[in-house]
């Protein structure tokens, strides 16, 4: 999402207007998959490696926003712990990020796509976060 600020409704215009960072939808976003029973971790970028590598927790990694005529859409890239439903771990995220922005920001989603990027095994869980495609790929 370009970094525009999403404007809230004022229900009360003379008090002022109220605006919010993308950046913030993706924390609300990000924190509240991670509540979900069954997410093991986020798909991160190599800057969210690295800023992890020095102590800086990255909520908003896997989360991209877009605002279009249909208004407010969500994508979430997220892995799953193996032996999780899939579908109802998605449909958990889909329902649990709507409710959390709603309540947090007063502003409706019209979507929530939720993006299962790789399963991890008991195995995996006992090692570091999963390889990012990027970082797979060197």
């Amino acid at each position: 999402m370009d970094e525009a600020n999403i404007s809230i409704r004022e229900k009360n215009a003379s008090l002022g207007k109220i605006e919010i960072a993308p950046e913030v939808i993706e924390v609300i976003s990000g924190v509240a998959t991670h509540e979900v029973e069954g997410v093991y971790a986020m798909q991160g970028s190599f800057k969210s490696g690295v800023n992890e590598l020095l102590g800086r927790s990255a909520h908003n990694k896997g989360v991209h926003l877009e605002m279009d005529e249909n208004g407010l859409s969500v994508d979430i890239y997220c892995y799953i712990k193996y032996g999780a439903s899939v579908p109802k771990v998605a449909m958990e995220i889909q329902q649990k990020v709507k409710e959390q922005i709603l309540f947090m920001s007063d502003l409706e989603v019209s979507m929530v796509n939720v993006h299962v990027v790789g399963l991890v095994t008991p195995k995996g869980m006992e090692k570091q976060e999963p390889l990012t495609e990027k970082e797979a790929g060197e």
